[in-house]
């Protein structure tokens, strides 16, 4: 143990503070955090019938993006052997030796109890079970499963669709079905999402020892095939949203176009399934998250244009 807390020392004086700093921007994987808190924040917006409570909103952001950054960080350190097989990923920072096993464990146990306890005290207790759920599934389900079925793809997706559930929860302390068909469409984006990253780098994740679609599937009939019934999904999801009322017809219109566009996408990868139509795909699925959302938060029921001008001023 000794030895351990010696190591993380001097690691940490050789990084420095800027090294230091990427190194747990690395380490929590922090783009991805903030693409997860993101859709937290969407859920608490669109939930907020009678005016958003900035306070309590404030609060849930932060400790959704404090137990995404735990969640990222336990999963680096469970799969730090299978990182350093991969070109990928042999550069995280624990395979990499910028920090040590230990040092990544006690960042990840801090991050948790840090996000966990915010949200149970800042938003509501129901608000921080749904992110201790979420951390525990990714850690203790999905990452042991990625070696051994190609399943995981699909639980990966459910975790990751838990998020918007803590927002909608902070909230109004309870889970109507707005908060289901918010899930429902940040779990069938992730599918075609991860897909074609599973397919770009698919002999890296043979390498690592993971277990993905596209690794069973040479052709890339069948990963194609998922791609698109995913996405396709997507479009009576953006019509439901506004058949419960939490959008307005604008949305209906103009989500469904936006999904229709990622199922073209997804379509041509399933026709013609390369390394280039694969980064089309992730590409667009990059750009569509954050275009339904913003669609989603300016033709919301509830929406007070007011109150939006007022915080631009």
């Amino acid at each position: 143990m000794n030895n351990q807390a010696m190591t993380l020392e001097t690691n940490t004086q050789k990084l420095g503070l800027g090294g230091l700093i990427q190194t747990y921007a690395d380490l929590t994987k922090l783009k991805l955090s903030i693409l997860v808190v993101m859709s937290t924040a969407v859920a608490f917006v669109m939930a907020s019938e009678l005016g958003i409570e900035w306070m309590i909103f404030l609060w849930t952001v932060l400790g959704t993006i404090l137990s995404a950054a735990a969640a990222a960080t336990l999963n680096q350190l469970f799969e730090r052997a299978r990182d350093s097989e991969m070109l990928r990923t042999e550069n995280r920072p624990i395979p990499s030796g910028r920090i040590s096993s230990i040092h990544a464990f006690i960042v990840g146990i801090v991050l948790a109890y840090a996000g966990i306890s915010i949200l149970a005290f800042g938003a509501n207790p129901a608000a921080a079970g749904i992110s201790f759920l979420t951390i525990f599934l990714y850690v203790a389900v999905y990452t042991p499963l990625k070696p051994k079925t190609t399943f995981n793809t699909f639980v990966g997706a459910f975790v990751g669709a838990l998020p918007p559930l803590i927002g909608w929860v902070a909230a109004t302390n309870t889970l109507s079905a707005g908060a289901w068909i918010l899930a429902g469409v940040l779990f069938l984006w992730q599918i075609p999402h991860f897909l074609a990253l599973a397919w770009k780098y698919k002999d890296q994740y043979e390498q690592g020892g993971f277990f993905m679609l596209p690794s069973v599937d040479p052709s890339g009939e069948l990963t194609g095939r998922v791609s698109v019934i995913a996405s396709l999904c997507l479009i009576p999801l953006c019509l439901l949203l506004t058949e419960e009322g939490v959008t307005s017809t604008l949305f209906a219109i103009g989500g469904s176009a936006l999904s229709l566009w990622f199922t073209y996408v997804s379509f041509r990868f399933w026709r013609k399934p390369n390394n280039k139509t694969a980064m089309n795909m992730f590409l667009a699925s990059i750009a569509y998250l954050p275009l339904i959302f913003i669609l989603m938060v300016l033709t919301r029921e509830y929406v007070d244009y007011a109150e939006i001008m007022a915080i631009l001023r």
